[in-house]
């Protein structure tokens, strides 16, 4: 005999809306993703609407004439945001009196109108479409170095150094070609600041000093701009000869490795947080290391140590003997490793360092005052038949 079904649990409706809630406000996840859908497709309407009704040459205008900064930086804003789709990007980027203003707006004396104007810029060079239009137009306005250069090395707007930052890190990504020409600017008589001019890795280098404990994010960014330098003959040159700044650059590498990351008692996941930061600078520090004369300290060989130690505590997180869900997990972490070439690439560096040093070190001194000084700071542990170095 059919009968109507039984109704809900008492208090079924609220426990499926608190699901469904974002944290402890009225607001429900199904409602914000449909709205930022919504949104978007409006600003892609808009996007549309001001190119159709040639917005771009009305905003070129007045900027041209506007002698209000944040006049200027609102029309640089929308322009920028216009740029971050597809098809309005391609049809700014095709203006070239339009770009050439925007490149000339670098050497702007204004912190807002540039952070939009490196804003705009960092998403055009970002699309493979127009990125090639956007280097030749950079390369050729000769001041561009130096404006950039000028803000690395004056500016403390933490957000504008970080754009600043990952402009260059996309130019010298994209353009090897650029990269060099900027390695050998000289200062024109334009520069602003000619009589202290400073190249590219002193700017990029005082810019990351500034971040170091601003932001690990913007100092990412411009290690691995530093990094690229290295990837040609130009950027070693340049920090290794005379009037260099290579042996700054150690001495700055050296305190961010041994005093900002990876430090003792730290748990062993931290190498994934940080690995991030230490690649490069592991990279950067090898390279300097091949070329320059410098006395190592103890600190830095406990540091690429100690990274060697916690990615081996990371990999032995799960003992072999277990069975079952735990295999399970255990196999999906070691295939996650096996994906991450950002942290073998770690780890292959401080090894391929750690041996160098140790073997460019001096016997007796490896002997007496290396192995005296570690004892202070390592213990050593069996394990299984081995031997394994453990932190304190």
């Amino acid at each position: 005999m059919d009968r109507n079904p039984s109704p809900p649990p008492e208090g079924a409706e609220e426990s499926v809306e608190e699901a469904d809630a974002i944290g402890s406000t009225v607001y429900s996840k199904h409602w914000l993703f449909s709205t930022l859908t919504r949104l978007i497709e409006v600003f892609c309407d808009v996007a549309s609407f001001l190119q159709e009704f040639k917005a771009p040459d009305i905003l070129l205008g007045v900027i041209a004439k506007s002698h209000c900064p944040r006049l200027t930086e609102i029309c640089v804003g929308i322009l920028g945001n216009m740029s971050c789709f597809h098809d309005t990007c391609v049809s700014l980027s095709q203006n070239a009196d339009l770009c050439a203003v925007l490149i000339l707006l670098l050497g702007d004396s204004d912190p807002p109108t540039l952070l939009e104007t490196c804003r705009l810029l960092v998403t055009c060079v970002s699309q493979p479409d127009v990125a090639p239009m956007w280097m030749e137009r950079i390369q050729q306005q000769s001041a561009t170095c130096s404006n950039l250069c000028f803000i690395m090395r004056s500016s403390t707007n933490v957000e504008l150094l970080m754009k600043v930052g990952e402009l260059v890190d996309k130019l010298f990504d994209e353009d090897e070609g650029l990269m060099k020409s900027w390695l050998s600017e000289l200062p024109s008589e334009s520069d602003r600041d000619k009589d202290t001019h400073q190249d590219i890795t002193s700017s990029l280098l005082e810019a990351a000093i500034q971040l170091r404990k601003e932001s690990p994010e913007a100092l990412e960014v411009y290690l691995h701009a530093l990094q690229l330098l290295t990837t040609v003959h130009e950027g070693v040159q340049s920090l290794v000869s005379d009037g260099g700044c290579g042996e700054a650059l150690w001495r700055f590498l050296c305190e961010v490795v041994c005093e900002d990351l990876c430090q003792p008692g730290d748990p062993p996941l931290i190498l994934q947080e940080q690995k991030a930061l230490l690649a490069p600078a592991v990279a950067l520090l090898s390279v300097l290391h091949n070329s320059l004369q410098t006395d190592i300290s103890l600190s830095l060989v406990c540091s690429l140590l100690r990274i060697l130690y916690l990615h081996t505590e990371n990999q032995q997180s799960l003992p072999n003997g277990e069975q079952g869900s735990r295999d399970g997990q255990k196999e999906g972490v070691r295939d996650e490793e096996d994906k991450d070439v950002q942290l073998q690439v770690l780890v292959e560096m401080a090894v391929e360092l750690l041996s160098t040093i140790l073997t460019d070190l001096p016997k007796v001194r490896l002997t007496h005052n290396l192995l005296h000084e570690a004892q202070q700071l390592f213990i050593f542990t069996p394990r299984k038949g081995f031997y394994s170095i453990k932190l304190i």
